[in-house]
């Protein structure tokens, strides 16, 4: 992946929250899709092995969230966090985390990941398919710029975590602001 590609079009399975409905689950399907998401604004996207896991939750995750303010500051509208988890387990993930700023966006099936060139086998850790960790800068729906953790390949012993984390994207954010404004 590289800047002035297009994101793939997708259609996401997502469990929202519905005050009509009643009972212990006020949720009900809603697929959205890749121009939901992305279409006309600026949006920090980063995706990451698995939801509850302690990189990601420890982190990656809490970085954007509590960065948000400095990343709008920069022009970002949106920032979202993808993992190829179902809709419940990331809407449980954002529960426990307490996300305000950030979205999470489920991709069960991989379908995006995989069309991204990003799904890597996790079989080494009882995973599965699973994405490769990565953070983009897109807008309106092309990558403005990528970050992707070095050593993509199918059951990797480590997980490298630095190139997409929210201090390199802001970094980039920040840099790309002084330069246009010069």
């Amino acid at each position: 992946m590289k800047a002035g590609v297009k994101l793939p079009d997708v259609t996401f399975h997502t469990r929202v929250r519905d005050e009509t409905i009643e009972g212990p689950n006020p949720f009900r399907w809603e697929d959205k899709t890749t121009a939901d998401y992305f279409s006309d604004k600026r949006v920090v996207l980063f995706s990451l092995p698995g939801a509850f896991t302690p990189t990601c939750s420890t982190y990656q995750l809490p970085g954007f969230e509590n960065g948000f303010a400095d990343f709008a500051a920069q022009g970002i509208d949106a920032i979202y966090c993808m993992s190829v988890n179902d809709s419940f387990v990331m809407n449980k993930w954002a529960e426990a985390q307490k996300l305000e700023n950030v979205d999470v966006i489920p991709d069960g099936s991989g379908e995006f990941t995989r069309k991204m060139g990003m799904l890597v086998s996790k079989d080494n850790l009882g995973f599965g398919n699973r994405s490769w960790r990565y953070a983009a800068v897109v807008a309106n729906g092309v990558v403005e710029a990528w970050f992707e953790e070095p050593g993509l390949t199918d059951n990797h012993g480590e997980d490298p975590y630095g190139v997409s984390s929210p201090e390199t994207v802001l970094n980039y954010l920040t840099d790309a602001n002084k330069e246009s404004a010069a």
